[in-house]
C-alpha cells in the first residue's frame, strides 16, 4: 500500500529538486539499481511470513513477564522508544560486525542521494535483525510492536533527500535528512556516525553523533561500480569468505567475521581510521555513458517489471507454488539483465541475456503464468 505513496514522494523531490538547483536529484541507472534491491529485499516475503513478527509473537505467548494494556497511550510511547533504541543498537551493530555489514552495505552502496537510496535494501539483514526486539516481547504487545516496526521503517523513507536542509529545534531530537546524510558519507568525519531510527537522542547519547559540515561525498570508502542487484548483494560476502581462508590462524579467522570491515591482524576491532581512503571533493560516481535508447528501453521495461512485481503482491494468496517461484525467478532474472546493461560493459553476453528475457516473458505471458494488473496492456507488453 506504501508503493504508490514512495512514487508521488520520488515525483515530488525530482520537481522541488529542479526548482531549487535546475537539476534532477538522480540518475535512470542508479534509480533503477537502487528500486531493483527494494524489490529483490522483498521478495523473500512473497514465500515466507515475516520472520521479525514470527519469532515476536513466540516469544510472547510463551515468555512474557506481563501484559502493558494496548490502549494505554504510555504502552505507545515506550515502544516508540523501544523500538528505535533497538533499531539504534542494530543498525551500530551492522556497521561494526563484518558479517552483519556484508549485508547492510548494500543499502549504503549508491553514491546518490535520494529518495530511491531508501528503498535499497538488503535480501539478508532482517534475518538478523529481528532479535534485538524479542526483549520488547515480554511485556508489549505484538500489535503494538507490529505497528511502531512499520511507523519506524516508513520515517526513514523522507530522510533520504538532499532538497531538505536544516529543519531548526527538531535537529536535536529527530533523525533528519541533514544527520542521515552525514550517516550516508564515505567523508572521515561521516564514517560509522548516526545510527538512530527517527530519533536522533540515541546517538548524542552514546557518542556517535556527527552534524552535517563539510560536503558529503556519498557511497562506500571502497565504490562497487556496478549496478547487478545479485552481484551488489552476494560480494561481500565472497569477500569475506576469501579473506576467511587467505587469514592465518583460527582466532584471526573469527575476528575476519565478528570484528569491524576494516579490521585486519595488528589493527584494532574497528580498523585505522588513518587507512580510511581521503576524500578530495572530486570523486566521480560510477555512471557508464548509454545511449539514450537503452534508458528509454531500461525504464520501460522496468516500469513492466513494477507492474508485475505489484500484481504478484496482490494475488500471492491465489498463485500456486510453481506459478510463484517462476514469477519471482522471472524478476530476478530481469532486475539482473537491467543492471548489466546499464553497465554497458560491451559484453555480447548481456545482450543475449536480455534476448532470452524477453523470450522467456512472451512465452510465460502467453501460457498465463504472468498476469499484468491492467489486462488491457498485454499486447502492448508482448509487443
Amino acid at each position: 500500500q506504501s508503493i504508490p505513496f514512495f512514487i508521488a514522494f520520488i515525483g515530488l523531490e525530482f520537481v522541488v529538486s529542479w526548482v531549487q538547483k535546475r537539476k534532477l536529484s538522480g540518475r535512470i541507472n542508479d534509480g533503477i539499481s537502487s528500486l531493483s534491491l527494494g524489490i529483490l529485499s522483498r521478495l523473500p516475503d512473497v514465500l515466507f511470513r515475516s520472520v521479525d513478527l514470527i519469532s515476536y509473537i513466540y516469544v510472547w505467548n510463551n515468555y512474557r513477564l506481563f501484559e502493558l494494556p494496548w490502549d494505554s497511550p504510555w504502552t505507545w510511547y515506550l515502544t516508540l522508544l523501544g523500538v528505535d533504541f533497538a533499531y539504534y543498537c542494530f543498525h551500530r551493530i551492522s556497521h561494526e560486525v563484518n558479517i552483519l555489514w556484508a549485508a547492510h552495505q548494500v543499502h549504503h552502496s549508491s553514491e546518490d542521494y535520494n529518495l530511491f537510496t531508501a528503498l535499497r535494501q538488503s535480501v539478508l539483514q532482517k534475518y538478523t535483525s529481528w532479535i534485538l526486539n524479542l526483549p520488547m516481547a515480554l511485556f508489549i504487545p505484538p500489535s503494538v510492536f507490529a505497528v511502531h516496526l512499520q511507523f519506524n521503517l516508513l520515517y526513514q523513507f523522507w530522510i533520504h533527500t538532499e532538497v531538505i536542509t536544516n529543519l531548526g529545534p527538531l535537529e536535536w531530537i529527530l533523525n533528519t535528512p541533514s544527520h542521515h546524510r552525514v550517516h550516508h558519507g564515505r567523508n572521515p568525519y561521516c564514517i560509522d556516525k548516526n545510527y538512530g531510527g527517527a530519533l536522533i537522542i540515541w546517538d548524542r547519547i552514546f557518542g556517535t553523533f556527527e552534524a552535517e559540515d563539510a560536503k558529503v561525498v556519498y557511497g562506500l570508502t571502497h565504490p562497487v561500480n556496478s549496478f547487478d542487484p545479485i552481484m551488489l548483494q552476494l560480494r561481500p560476502l565472497a569477500h569475506i569468505w576469501n579473506t576467511f581462508w587467505a587469514t592465518p590462524g583460527f582466532c584471526n579467522k573469527l575476528s575476519v567475521i565478528f570484528k569491524g570491515p576494516g579490521w585486519g591482524p595488528g589493527k584494532p576491532r574497528l580498523g585505522l581510521p588513518e587507512e580510511i581512503p581521503v576524500i578530495t571533493g572530486k570523486e566521480v560516481p560510477f555512471n557508464p555513458s548509454i545511449p539514450a535508447y537503452l534508458n528509454c528501453y531500461a525504464v520501460v521495461h522496468f516500469a513492466v517489471i513494477m507492474d508485475l512485481y505489484t500484481e504478484l503482491l496482490g494475488s500471492v494468496t491465489m498463485l500456486s507454488q510453481g506459478t510463484i517461484l517462476l514469477r519471482i525467478g522471472f524478476i530476478i532474472l530481469s532486475l539482473t539483465s537491467f543492471g548489466l546493461l546499464m553497465e554497458n560493459r560491451q559484453d555480447k553476453k548481456h545482450g543475449i541475456l536480455e534476448i532470452i528475457r524477453c523470450l522467456v516473458f512472451v512465452g510465460a505471458y502467453k501460457l498465463g503464468h504472468l498476469r499484468s494488473q491492467f489486462s488491457s496492456l498485454g499486447c502492448v507488453y508482448e509487443v
